[in-house]
């Protein structure tokens, strides 16, 4: 490595910590003089706002706003290496832009990983913090107690739950049905149902019907000892809590879905996938922004800037837009996470291409 080469990724990485420093400086103002009101009304300790709110707000937006990020540092600084005609001095001293591409993918490669490390187990911890944090003071969205609930336990098993208490751990009025193929074989209900521990679940007042053909079996008890393939925690898993989620717990928990049946993982794919996806993105979004800015134009990097500011946030409509897709099944979760890098890179290339010439 050259002093060049370390001269163009200290002003890479600079600009690039420099920008998240001053955007997220100016969100945190915005957003504290937006809750200022309700941090006095339940009289919330210092403490607790910096470390239990503010310390994972800043991995979390910056995380999400990587690639605007790197792609508005790299058209930045880019344009001024260019606008000083230094990137004419390194062409003329026998530098390719090949090689000229060293530096950016180095630095690209470190962003990548800092990416996957915040993604898979920064801000899912830190998330956990600022979303308890913020349903304890700010707004109330959690809740001790789910209704309706109905899902596959494991293949061929269905289990439907009335009304379910979080704290006691008992649901009322539930019914489970097993099937072999689309053939009704056995239906059990229960006035209640509770968890003891090690996936053992206890039923009172229960009623068994199991079906033979033609034939009926009818059992009848005040208690049964059951086990199921899960425990009351997963009952209350939305798909807004895949963020809460390290990427291993995430892999886990859509394996677990996979091997009980159930279809209801789209929203976890999309953020498995993503978690991947928004990473190596800063390699594409290097790629399309040095091509961009590498020529020395008129009118200084205004343009370049303005330009740069729409596509990426077109990125981030078309990443947003994508995973709605998913969700309602119209496109799969890996084409919802990766359909943007793909675009993006089939505009990167031949502009590369064009520029190397």
């Amino acid at each position: 490595m050259k002093r060049l080469d370390l001269y163009i990724i200290k002003k890479f990485l600079g600009t690039f910590f420099f920008s998240i420093v001053l955007i997220l400086s100016i969100a945190i103002v915005f957003d504290l003089t937006e809750k200022m009101d309700d941090f006095f009304e339940n009289q919330v300790p210092l403490k607790e706002i910096i470390l239990d709110y503010y310390m994972p707000f800043i991995p979390y937006y910056m995380n999400m706003f990587s690639s605007l990020f790197i792609f508005i540092s790299v058209i930045y600084f880019t344009s001024k290496l260019a606008g000083n005609s230094e990137i004419i001095a390194m062409q003329a001293a026998g530098m390719s832009y090949h090689r000229l591409m060293l530096p950016y993918a180095l630095s690209a490669a470190l962003l990548f990983v800092l990416g996957v490390l915040l993604g898979g187990w920064v801000i899912p911890r830190s998330s956990e913090r600022m979303l308890h944090f913020t349903d304890k003071y700010i707004e109330h969205f959690t809740s001790e107690n789910a209704r309706n609930m109905q899902f596959e336990v494991e293949p061929g098993s269905i289990l439907y739950i009335e009304s379910f208490q979080r704290r006691s751990n008992i649901g009322y009025r539930c019914s489970m049905e097993k099937f072999e193929g689309k053939t009704l074989v056995m239906r059990t209900t229960a006035d209640r149902i509770y968890y003891d521990s090690l996936y053992c679940w206890h039923l009172d007042n229960y009623v068994q019907r199991t079906f033979d053909d033609m034939r009926e079996t009818l059992e009848r008890g005040s208690r049964k000892d059951i086990e199921l393939p899960i425990t009351p925690d997963e009952l209350f898993i939305t798909a807004q809590q895949a963020q809460q989620m390290t990427t291993p717990e995430l892999r886990h928990y859509m394996q677990r879905q996979r091997e009980r049946g159930s279809g209801n993982v789209k929203a976890f794919e999309v953020e498995y996938h993503k978690r991947w996806a928004s990473p190596l993105g800063a390699f594409i979004m290097t790629l399309l922004g040095v091509t961009m800015s590498s020529r020395r134009v008129r009118g200084g990097m205004g343009k370049n800037l303005g330009l740069g500011v729409i596509l990426t946030a077109g990125y981030i409509l078309f990443s947003t837009v994508s995973t709605t897709f998913s969700v309602n099944n119209i496109m799969s979760p890996f084409m919802a996470a990766w359909l943007p890098n793909f675009v993006f890179l089939a505009l990167s290339i031949p502009l590369y291409i064009r520029a190397s010439k």
